[in-house]
């Protein structure tokens, strides 16, 4: 399993994720979907640096319209990867 590193996110009208980008790696940009089933086939983990010391893994959740992606920063149900530049 390769960790991918997310910078930046593609997000719709309504600010939902629409796929993960790190400019210059050759996977970027990677869909929801992909990026879904990657984390849950254990093909690839994917994470924000938000410091030199501070990382969290983008995990995925079950919400009542269907799966997401999501990573807990502060360890609150915000939804931080919409703290990302869009890519």
């Amino acid at each position: 399993m390769a960790t991918r590193y997310v910078k930046a996110t593609g997000k719709d009208r309504d600010g939902d994720i629409t796929k993960l980008c790190n400019s210059g790696e050759t996977w970027s940009s990677r869909s929801k979907l992909d990026a879904i089933r990657d984390i849950e086939n254990n093909i690839h983990d994917y994470w924000v640096k938000w410091t030199s010391s501070e990382e969290t893994p983008i995990r995925v959740v079950n919400g009542s319209s269907g799966k997401y992606l999501r990573t807990d920063r502060d360890n609150t149900s915000r939804n931080n990867l919409d703290d990302l530049p869009d890519c």
